[in-house]
């Protein structure tokens, strides 16, 4: 089935490319940041994992590695082909409905800055569905300069080059950012919408969903453990 490019998202490069943008082949090329670490850092060993937007499994892997059960969850069959280990669940992050909790749920990829209000609070509401009671939600934001210091680039020790080439207003607070992987023999560009959050939008956005900050899990904030609002009894 051929999934429609979501608005405002397009990529370019070789290989199958997602609704949102993202080279599947490109992703296949990633190497494993520290979100393994940040994740395991402060979930319960041997959790099971509910991880929101899995791609082609490049933290995933990392994850079952740890010891941990991992539900690896993306909207993109083509990611998908690429996970090996872990139960696959092919379905859009904020429709998903598995009908069961886990110790932990895992949004990275700076999902929760989508440009559509909608999508977030869908996102955000799969989050607080899925959580099992004592478990926590673990999300990565952009850092507050995502938007502001650009152009840029940076080298990965990986040998490839990457840059945030433009981050253009298109309204309602919505920016469209424009990426570049340059590799020695390919190159692939995703343009994607992305809304900065101030920290008083974010914590608002997860009090819709029944969620609020636990803490920050990294020095730069970019990382948070979310857990659902206590709701008092009435008398």
């Amino acid at each position: 089935m051929e999934l429609r490019m979501r608005e405002g998202h397009q990529g370019t490069g070789p290989g199958a490319i997602t609704p949102d943008g993202c080279a599947v082949e490109l992703y296949a090329r990633l190497p494993v940041g520290s979100e393994p670490d940040v994740i395991a850092a402060v979930v319960p060993v041997g959790a099971h994992i509910l991880e929101l937007g899995c791609g082609v499994g490049r933290v995933t892997r990392p994850l079952l590695e740890r010891g941990f059960t991992v539900t690896a969850v993306d909207e993109s069959p083509d990611m998908l082909e690429r996970v090996r280990g872990a139960r696959t669940i092919c379905s859009p992050i904020e429709r998903l409905d598995v009908g069961e909790t886990f110790d932990a749920v895992v949004l990275a990829s700076f999902l929760v800055h989508t440009g559509d209000p909608e999508v977030r609070r869908g996102l955000l509401r799969t989050c607080a569905r899925h959580v099992a009671e004592g478990g926590c939600v673990l999300i990565q934001r952009e850092g507050g300069d995502y938007h502001i210091n650009v152009p840029r680039e940076r080298m990965d020790p990986a040998g490839f080059t990457v840059r945030i080439l433009s981050a253009e207003p298109v309204g309602d607070g919505v920016n469209a950012v424009r990426a570049e992987y340059v590799f020695p023999d390919a190159t692939w560009t995703q343009t994607f919408r992305s809304r900065p959050l101030s920290e008083e939008e974010f914590e608002e956005a997860l009090a819709e969903a029944g969620l609020r900050v636990d803490r920050c899990l990294t020095e730069d904030g970019t990382w948070v453990r979310a857990v659902p609002e206590v709701r008092k009894e009435r008398p």
